[in-house]
C-alpha cells in the first residue's frame, strides 16, 4: 500500500506580508497606526492561523508523510494521487487549490470562525483534528475499503474548464472569465446552444454552482435574479457583461446555461483576450485573434470532505 501524505496548504498572513514590506515589527506597527489599526489585531489573526495549522499537523496519523505548501507555490507543486489535501484558511484558498487536483479529497479548515463564510472551509479546527485522528488505524470490519481515507464522506463539486484550440487549458472551481486584459471592449463571436452572434462586451463569465454565490450572483441580481445551478450539478451558468449593440455586434445572446456535454465557445476577434479562473489573473491563458476558447464543465469535480 502506498504511504499516505497530508498536503497542508496555507497562505501567508497579513502579518507575514507586513514584515516583508516594512522589515521590522516597529515599522509595521507605525504603518498600521497611520491607518487607524493596531498590530495586536493583525497578530491575533496570525496566531489563530498558526494555532490551527499546528493542531491539524498534530492530529495527522503517525505513519503519514507531511508537506506544507504556501498558496504561491501551488503552481510548482505536484499533488500525488494518494495525497489528502488539508487547506487551512479562507474559502478562496480551497478554490485556488482545486485547479491542481485530480480527485484527491480536500479537508477545508476554518481558523477564524465568523470571519470566513465557511462555504468551502467547512470544518472547525477541533472537528478537523478529530476527523484526521480518525483516519489512523485499520478500516472497520465488514468494509472493502483499502484504508480509512476511502470512507471519507465527500461532496463532488462541479468545476469549469476552459480550453484553447492550441491545447492550453485551465480549470476553476468558481468561474472562468474571458475578456480584454484592459478596460477595452472584448470582440469575439459567441456560439452556444441557442445560436451564434458577433459581440463587443466587457467579457464573458461562466460560473459553477459554487461560484454562483460570488461574481455570478452580482450579475444575476442586476438582471432581476436568475436560478443558479447547484454546487454538484453538471451545469454552468453564463453571462455576457455589458454587451454593446452596434451595426456589427448584437446583444441577443447575453446569458444562458451550459448543460453536461455542451459548451459555450468564443472565437477571438481582438488582438488578444485573457482567460483566467477564480479571479487569479496572474495565472491566465492568452488567446490571440482567431483562436477559439471553449468553456464546459470540468472532467474532475472537487472532492470536498463533508463535516
Amino acid at each position: 500500500m502506498l504511504r499516505r501524505r497530508a498536503v497542508v496548504v496555507h497562505r501567508r498572513t497579513e502579518l507575514d506580508e507586513l514584515l516583508d514590506r516594512h522589515g521590522t515589527r516597529g515599522q509595521a506597527e507605525f504603518f498600521l497606526r497611520s491607518r487607524g489599526r493596531t498590530l495586536d489585531d493583525v497578530q491575533s489573526r496570525h496566531d489563530a492561523v498558526a494555532a490551527a495549522r499546528a493542531a491539524v499537523v498534530a492530529a495527522l496519523p503517525g505513519d503519514w508523510a507531511r508537506t506544507d505548501v504556501e498558496r504561491a507555490d501551488l503552481p510548482r507543486f505536484l499533488v500525488a494521487p494518494e495525497d489528502v489535501v488539508v487547506v487551512v484558511g479562507q474559502d478562496g484558498l480551497v478554490a485556488n487549490v482545486a485547479k491542481y487536483l485530480r480527485g484527491q479529497p480536500v479537508v477545508g479548515v476554518d481558523p477564524e470562525p465568523g470571519v470566513n463564510a465557511g462555504v468551502l472551509v467547512r470544518h472547525s479546527v477541533d472537528a478537523a483534528a478529530a476527523l484526521l485522528r480518525g483516519l489512523d488505524g485499520p478500516v472497520p470490519a465488514g468494509t472493502t475499503a483499502p484504508d480509512r481515507t476511502a470512507l471519507l464522506p465527500v461532496d463532488a463539486l462541479t468545476t469549469v474548464r476552459a480550453d484553447l484550440d492550441d491545447g492550453q487549458h485551465l480549470t476553476a472551481l468558481n468561474e472562468v472569465f474571458v475578456g480584454h486584459p484592459s478596460h477595452q471592449s472584448a470582440r469575439y463571436t459567441l456560439r452556444c446552444a441557442a445560436g451564434s452572434e458577433r459581440q463587443s462586451s466587457s467579457g464573458l463569465l461562466v460560473a459553477t454552482g459554487t461560484g454562483a454565490t460570488g461574481w455570478w450572483a452580482s450579475l444575476a441580481h442586476d438582471r432581476g435574479g436568475r436560478a443558479a445551478p447547484g454546487r454538484a450539478d453538471d451545469r454552468l451558468g453564463w453571462f455576457v457583461r455589458e454587451a454593446w449593440p452596434s451595426p456589427g455586434t448584437g446583444v441577443r445572446l447575453t446569458e444562458g446555461t451550459v448543460e453536461a456535454g455542451d459548451a459555450v465557445e468564443l472565437t477571438v476577434a481582438s488582438d488578444r483576450l485573457v482567460v483566467f479562473g477564480d479571479g487569479i489573473e496572474d495565472d491566465r491563458l492568452d488567446a490571440a485573434w482567431g483562436q477559439r476558447v471553449t468553456v464546459r464543465c470540468g472532467a474532475e469535480p472537487l472532492r470536498l470532505v463533508r463535516p
